[in-house]
């Protein structure tokens, strides 16, 4: 296991560092050659650090974002396939397309990752996790990840970290873009959209559907004979309109209608093919939100939203162990019917204290209903939520920023948190170090709550201290970039699944129940390197290299073995070659350590690493044809227990985009 370990590691190094080696004098010609006419590129702006636009310069916090052209870049067709490559995190998904694909970040678990779009939060109210298998990258203008606990500005369920997905923003003349792609499983995916902008009013809408056959969830390499199929229907959109007075009012709204045949993984007697076996989900995701500054000091936004789901899950008519050979019927607990709703509604005040100081306050409700038929009747968990924060820039070069929040639960009691951060930009020699300091907190889902024979009405918050220092530094007129960090975070009060007759006794006949008992220990070491190692040179259009690795030491402090599905190392490396304008190529490789499937060092999974390769040619400005060969070298892995990965996989596809003639002019005053 080590030596296969050290043979990649030595590979990414070499890929990595020969492509610095034979590129890094182009980055100094490059430099050299630059244009005083070339256009200048703007630096991202992050608003979910501070609830507030912030240049990415200037950030204090362990932040990532993941834009649209980084999507048509790898071909990304799902959030899993671009949350694969980012840092600090651990995805999996439970069989493949479609299929239940939760997020974690430095060692914490999903429930403690909090995930929004366009404000609205969507992980589920009864199981407090996001599930990000059934959503595609149509229509997403930016995933941006904060790694550490984010509970002073988002409240619960933030206490590892936060994903914000947004929606596509029109601009410009409506252009409309189609696209059809087919490829291996029998794999059919085709959609369009329509964005743009009419006077004070920007849209953007976009309609896809994704049809699928011949892929086993349960692994097809342990004996499953059934191909289980796939189908993905969502919709999108977001209209924004500017208002008098510098305001703006959005819109937005996401439908997700995904069908998926399962198997069952159970290690009594399984896993098992399930034959039949079927899981239905409905989302509806809305948000609203509406900025206005009041003065030149003081603005004031307010977000409304709510997403609903229904899932409903069939047992199956009959299963085939794989273990014993044995058919069986499934039990009727595999049958359920839940229905969930998340609403939020948040008010913020930012004042701006001359050019230094920015200090914003805001309230926050959040109420999770969720009911499970059969089970139990609807539930509801609620909250409300004050915060202040103080934010200061001196000359861009010095960072800061301080907040505290306070939050009543309906169930849970009251929780304090706060969080400090600092940084020091040396703008002569590109050179920022920041750290932070941040509580955290995760209040109880409705089954750890209210589920029969297991829920505790007792729960209390889960509660974490997170700590990060890291060095981010850029060279060569910020063509190159490059972060080492250290993190450190401490989880107390977990909510685990303990045998505890006596103390389960008010809540089960079975002596086993949710309790405030686990403890946790995790640090580790981020690294990350950008280069951007040729650009619009003679006969080269481009040549870019991105690298990450994360080492992650987890300890529960309750049994002394490592935390469950977490590796130790993980890592990924991207190289894209475009050596003409039409013609773009990148290949990326994944690697996920060795780590052990359930509690307790119990049931090991080996370490993988897989090769993908993205292919997009523009044939001309309204037609692009693209392909992605994903699993390249034809690994055999998994990256859950008993649950398919896909082999050596094919997709093909063209892009079509055209104008829409717009009558219409509008008038703006001089």
């Amino acid at each position: 296991m080590h030596s296969r370990y050290n043979r990649l590691i030595i590979c990414v190094s070499v890929f990595l560092f020969w492509s610095l080696a034979v590129f890094v004098p182009t980055i100094l010609l490059a430099a050299d050659e630059s244009q005083p006419e070339d256009v200048q590129q703007l630096e991202p702006v992050v608003v979910s650090a501070t609830k507030t636009p912030v240049p990415l310069s200037h950030i204090t916090s362990a932040v990532e974002v993941i834009t649209a052209e980084d999507f048509l870049r790898r071909n990304d067709r799902t959030l899993v396939d671009a949350l694969g490559l980012s840092q600090g995190a651990a995805i999996f998904s439970t069989g493949g397309f479609g299929a239940t694909s939760t997020f974690r970040i430095r060692g914490g678990q999903s429930g403690q990752t909090l995930v929004l779009i366009d404000g609205a939060i969507i992980n589920s109210a009864t199981l407090g996790e996001a599930n990000l298998g059934t959503l595609t990258t149509d229509n997403i203008e930016s995933i941006t990840v904060l790694r550490g606990a984010q509970s002073m500005l988002w409240g619960s369920d933030a206490m590892g970290g936060v994903v914000d997905i947004r929606t596509k923003r029109g601009d410009g003349k409506p252009v409309a873009r189609v696209f059809s792609e087919y490829g291996s499983f029998n794999s059919i995916r085709e959609g369009g959209s329509l964005a743009g902008q009419l006077g004070p009013v920007d849209f953007s809408v976009a309609l896809s559907r994704w049809d699928m056959s011949k892929f086993s969830s349960i692994n097809f390499r342990r004996g499953a004979g059934e191909r289980d199929a796939f189908r993905n229907w969502q919709g999108s959109s977001l209209i924004g309109v500017n208002t008098p007075w510098d305001g703006r009012l959005e819109v937005s709204f996401r439908w997700i209608n995904n069908d998926i045949d399962i198997d069952n993984p159970s290690t009594f007697g399984g896993p098992f093919d399930v034959y039949k076996a079927k899981s239905t989900s409905r989302q509806y995701i809305y948000s609203g939100t509406y900025h206005q500054p009041i003065t030149d000091w003081w603005d004031q936004k307010i977000t409304v939203s709510q997403a609903r789901e229904a899932g409903i899950t069939q047992a199956g008519t009959n299963r085939l162990s794989l273990t014993t050979g044995l058919m069986s019927i499934p039990p009727d607990f595999g049958n359920s019917d839940i229905r969930t709703r998340s609403n939020r509604i948040e008010w913020q005040s930012n004042f701006h204290i001359g050019d230094p100081l920015i200090v914003t306050v805001g309230y926050q409700f959040r109420e999770q209903l969720g009911k499970n038929k059969g089970s139990f009747a609807e539930k509801i968990v609620s909250s409300h939520a004050g915060f202040a924060q103080a934010q200061l820039n001196v000359f861009d070069r010095f960072f800061a920023t301080a907040g505290v929040r306070q939050d009543a639960h309906n169930t849970a009691g009251d929780k304090t948190t706060y969080r400090v951060t600092g940084g020091y930009l040396l703008k002569e020699t590109g050179t920022k170090l920041r750290a932070s300091y941040a509580t955290g907190f995760r209040t109880p889902d409705i089954n750890e709550l209210f589920f029969p024979n297991f829920g505790n009405p007792a729960l209390v918050p889960e509660t974490s201290q997170n700590f990060d220092v890291a060095i981010d530094q850029t060279l060569f007129e910020k063509r190159m970039k490059m972060s080492v960090g250290y993190f450190w975070s401490r989880y107390r009060q977990l909510i685990v699944t303990a045998f505890d007759p006596v103390g389960c006794a008010p809540f089960t006949t079975f002596g086993f129940c949710a309790q405030n008992i686990g403890s946790v220990r995790v640090k580790g070491v981020e690294t990350s390197l950008n280069v951007v190692v040729a650009e619009d040179l003679p006969g080269l259009k481009r040549v870019s290299v991105d690298g990450q690795y994360t080492y992650t030491s987890t300890r529960d402090l309750m049994t002394g073995t490592r935390l469950a599905r977490w590796p130790v190392h993980q890592g990924s490396a991207s190289l894209t070659y475009q050596p003409t304008e039409p013609l773009s190529l990148t290949g990326t490789v994944r690697y996920v350590g060795s780590r052990f499937s359930t509690t307790g060092n119990q049931r090991p999974l080996p370490d993988f690493y897989i090769f993908n390769l993205a292919a997009t040619y523009h044939v001309n400005d309204q037609i692009e044809m693209y392909t992605r060969v994903e699993n390249l070298a034809d690994r055999k892995y998994e990256e859950v227990l008993f649950y398919g990965t896909p082999g050596r996989s094919v997709w093909g596809g063209v892009r079509v985009n055209f104008e829409i003639p717009v009558y219409f002019e509008s008038s703006e005053s001089e």
